[in-house]
């Protein structure tokens, strides 16, 4: 037996009415881990400023160093939300895709 075994197609979410489940929203949680990153660099970048008392090129420089690991660790749950919302979301183009070359080929559409 092989090693890796592939499975089936993907299955798509059945959403509360047993139809398919609309993919989350992406642009919310998008932006939110965005401005989420940028305010943990400004912040960092100014208490470097302030108190640590550097330039403002070194200052920029290691608050894009430090921003880096305390936003991996503070955005934990936006960036998981943004990833499941990714991974629905192509589930669901992957679906219409599937949809779509059955009835172009003449085939009957898998529910």
């Amino acid at each position: 037996m092989a090693e890796h075994e592939t499975a089936g197609p993907p299955v798509t979410p059945a959403g509360p009415s047993g139809g398919p489940a609309t993919p989350p929203k992406v642009l919310p949680w998008l932006v939110l881990h965005t401005i989420g990153r940028l305010g943990i660099f400004a912040l960092l970048t100014l208490l470097l400023w302030w108190v640590g008392g550097l330039d403002f090129f070194s200052g920029m420089l290691f608050g894009l160093l430090l921003s880096m690991p305390v936003a991996y660790f503070a955005l934990r749950p936006s960036r998981e939300r943004l990833s499941e919302a990714l991974v629905a979301r192509s589930l669901a183009r992957r679906a219409e895709k599937e949809q779509l070359r059955a009835r172009l080929s003449g085939g009957e559409p898998s529910a």
